[in-house]
């Protein structure tokens, strides 16, 4: 995998529950993380003392978040309506030359800011919220 643009890790949204995402506008900074719990099952009898876990247990999730500029676009209150009526559409990540990542996220925050002499700015922060897809790219 060679170096790629950050501009190309994408943040989409499933705008009207039919399948056809668009980029979140206004977004210049994207991130996507990926977690799994552990299960420790470490016991007396576990080899040298050595910890061990229990394969497939525990829970999985993802987390993304993005940050960028206010733009009076369809995405931006569409995300908005969402956070308040605690809706959980699809999403799709992005990755270039990695894949797409698709399934339900809940809008955990969305922070605005701004100054006097600067643009109107904002912060957005996703949680999984059911099974994810992966498709190589």
């Amino acid at each position: 995998m060679t170096a790629q643009n950050g501009k190309d890790l994408l943040i989409k949204l499933d705008l009207t529950g039919d399948g056809a995402f668009q980029t979140i506008a206004g977004l210049r900074a994207t991130r996507i993380s990926f977690n799994a719990e552990t299960v420790d099952v470490t016991s007396l009898e576990s080899a040298g003392g050595w910890r061990e876990l229990l394969a497939g247990a525990g829970v999985r999730s993802a987390a993304l978040s993005g940050s960028g500029v206010f733009r009076d676009a369809d995405t931006d209150e569409r995300a908005r309506q969402i956070f308040f009526d605690a809706e959980m559409p699809q999403f799709q990540v992005i990755v270039p030359d990695f894949g797409i990542i698709e399934g339900p996220f809940m809008i955990t925050s969305i922070d605005y800011a701004g100054s006097h002499n600067g643009e109107a700015s904002y912060e957005m922060a996703m949680a999984s919220a059911g099974a994810l897809a992966f498709t190589a790219l």
